[in-house]
């Protein structure tokens, strides 16, 4: 059993995400983990260790390994997101280490949204305050899968029992209201190594895994094999050479679900109808394939299918709207407002788009709803109807992560303003019903 877990695990790659309050040690968490796990370039940390001297500092500051940016390590801080790669004899990491300021919890949306599983740092000496609240609600409302709560500098407490049960039980009780499914607290200390990747010989009270053991065996939910099927057509593949003369394939990466050869498909928003012919991958044809790859669809029927086109299964095919609500986490310096004219890019299809309401704004400590907002400004999270220039076919957020989302970008200069969940969320439990003013005159808008 232990030997097929191990199989399973040596194949999989865990995207993760850290979150937390400023200076409660996430980027010495991070770094405790690639150092422990022998994941450290020795240049990498000679610079580390040379810096650190340079700054009085005896030991290896570890928080160095992931703070890059000059601001960040004069000022002691995490600003940007920071990724990482590395991996053990039993997985591959995609790891996130996300600010921790109030002003930057963007940077946080940024880096959890492909996330499987967030790690929220909490300090032993403070508990849970505002900011471990408001990244546990992005968490939930991203549908991060697993979280892990790591009570850290418990050598700061004396590594109590009842100071770190007290945390735990705080935070899973308002993790569980906000609908995340799965709560993991580990008491550690980032700077001593305590349960990060060792087990600590200051808590035998505990006898739960480490953190790194955690993440190398916690489920990796993002099997999308058995969801919708979706291919968004990427790129027309034409050659038009004496050897293939009458080629036509559409490339492009299978966002969720498995397509089979003979099987009857739709191509939306036109719902013109076939049967794939051939499945290209990696210039081998094969009968069947999945999400994640990116494969070579070919028709029966020579149709019209462009970029931005959507595949789907003529048994399971989505309804197409121009009308859309959805949350949004505004990610751009300049605000989103009622009535103005955006972009929005769900999947390889790019659409004009125009804001016709903003009827709430959550705030992320209490939860509660601000209504009619008229806009939004960096860093807010909010509900907004949308209404397309074309039909698009997005499916809910809460059933596929990547087909429910989208960007609205600013037509002008290519800049992103937001990011977008389609369908419901715990943002939309409490919306205000109070419409903006003036946002029902239609005959304003040019499609």
């Amino acid at each position: 059993m232990t030997i097929a877990t191990d199989h399973l695990s040596a194949t999989t790659l865990l995207r993760f995400a850290t979150a937390g309050s400023v200076d409660d040690g996430k980027s010495t968490l991070v770094g405790r983990l690639l150092h422990d796990s022998k994941s450290v370039l020795t240049d990498q940390l000679e610079a580390v260790e040379h810096a650190s001297r340079s700054r009085g500092q005896e030991a290896p500051d570890l928080a160095l390994l992931t703070d890059g940016l000059r601001a960040e390590r004069e000022q002691g801080i995490t600003i940007d997101v920071a990724y990482r790669y590395f991996a053990t004899a039993r997985r591959r990491f995609i790891l996130a280490d996300t600010p921790g300021h109030v002003q930057y919890t963007r940077n946080m949306v940024t880096g959890a949204s492909t996330a499987e599983l967030a790690v929220v740092l909490v300090d032993a000496r403070n508990g849970v305050v505002e900011q471990t609240r408001r990244h546990a609600a992005v968490a939930a409302l991203l549908r991060v899968p697993h979280v892990v709560l790591a009570v850290n500098k418990m050598d700061l407490v004396g590594y109590a029992e009842p100071v770190f049960a007290e945390i735990a039980e705080e935070f899973t009780t308002y993790a569980l209201e906000l609908g995340v499914p799965e709560i993991t607290a580990i008491p550690i200390s980032a700077l001593a190594g305590d349960n990060v990747v060792e087990p600590s010989a200051h808590m035998d009270w505990y006898g739960g895994p480490t953190v790194l053991e955690h993440l190398e065996t916690v489920p990796v939910a993002h099997d999308l094999t058995g969801c919708h099927a979706r291919f968004p057509v990427q790129y027309v593949i034409r050659p038009q050479t004496a050897e293939h003369p009458d080629y036509r394939g559409y490339a492009g990466q299978i966002a969720a679900g498995t397509f089979r050869t003979g099987e009857a498909v739709t191509v939306l928003p036109s719902g013109r109808t076939s049967k794939i012919a051939g499945i290209d991958l990696l210039g081998e044809a094969v009968d069947i394939a999945w999400t994640p790859q990116s494969v070579t669809l070919l028709l029966e029927d020579d149709i019209d299918v462009s970029r931005g086109d959507l595949i789907v299964p003529s048994t399971d095919v989505p309804a197409t709207a121009q009308d859309i609500e959805a949350t949004v986490c505004h990610v751009a310096d300049q605000p989103l407002t009622v009535g103005q004219r955006v972009l929005l890019k769900h999947t390889t299809r790019t659409v004009k788009a125009i804001v016709r309401d903003i009827p709430s704004r959550l705030t992320l400590d209490d939860l509660s709803q601000h209504p009619a907002p008229g806009l939004l400004v960096a860093n807010d999270i909010g509900l907004v109807t949308l209404r397309t220039a074309e039909p698009l076919a997005l499916d809910s957020y809460a059933e596929s992560r990547r087909t429910g989302s989208f960007l609205l970008i600013d037509p002008a200069d290519g800049t992103t303003l937001a990011a977008g969940m389609a369908g419901d969320s715990f943002a939309s439990t409490a919306r205000a019903a109070q419409p903006a003013d003036g946002n029902d005159d239609d005959t304003a808008w040019d499609f």
